[in-house]
């Protein structure tokens, strides 16, 4: 699992968030000095940051520009801003995504993982997934049961990913979609259930349980 560093002041939202990294098996560590978080961030070498703008006495742009100076750990911005000149601005002193807050657990879950494989710092983000004898790797995107092994297309593996990584949640199509938004592709409501009904034919291909993936009706889907 991964070693996460948050730098966020608010205490409320940083404990809500360490609870849900930890229930992933993630290990969470906070910043304690905002004036040094940089600084901080560097020697505690974490696999991934999760780092607020607004923070007391210091700016998170400096504090992102700062940390890419010196590392390539993957920096996702979680921020209340949704100024489009704080996400370039952000972008641009070096961080990997930006997140608005309210925030979606799943989706930001999903984003961290991502952030994880891309950079390989992390042995969950290249290991696999397995849930209910399925298999999914999500660095080669494949889907395996039982000797059978069958590719999977980037949206396929999107959306399979989020939902073995929540097994027993149902997952919300906005949820899906948002996800999907990162592919740089407009995706509505129609164009997830053709995503959704091809993975599911590919997952008929390699033998697995027509009941694997379940619709709720009004909610989402659930990998039960």
């Amino acid at each position: 699992m991964a070693r996460l560093l948050i730098v966020e002041d608010d205490v409320s939202l940083r404990e809500n968030l360490v609870r849900m990294l930890q229930l992933k098996g993630h290990e969470c560590l906070c910043c304690e000095s905002f004036t040094n978080a940089a600084a901080e961030a560097l020697t505690a070498a974490p696999d991934c940051i999760l780092l607020d703008l607004s923070l007391p006495g210091a700016y998170g742009h400096e504090i992102c520009r700062a940390i890419r100076q010196e590392s390539n750990v993957p920096i996702i911005v979680l921020t209340s801003s949704d100024s489009e000149f704080d996400e370039v601005m952000s972008m641009n002193v070096g961080a990997d995504d930006y997140v608005v807050k309210p925030y979606r657990p799943a989706a930001l879950l999903a984003r961290i993982d991502r952030a994880l494989a891309r950079s390989g710092s992390a042995d969950s983000a290249r290991g696999q997934i397995d849930h209910g004898g399925v298999s999914l790797d999500s660095v080669r995107a494949v889907v395996s049961y039982r000797g059978k092994r069958v590719e999977l297309s980037r949206n396929e593996l999107l959306i399979l990913r989020i939902l073995m990584e929540n097994a027993g949640s149902i997952i919300s199509r906005s949820e899906l979609m948002d996800e999907l938004w990162q592919t740089d592709a407009f995706v509505d409501d129609n164009t997830l259930t053709v995503n959704v009904n091809r993975l599911r034919r590919s997952l008929e291909s390699a033998g697995v349980p027509d009941d694997f993936i379940t619709t709720r009706r009004g909610l989402g889907y659930v990998v039960r």
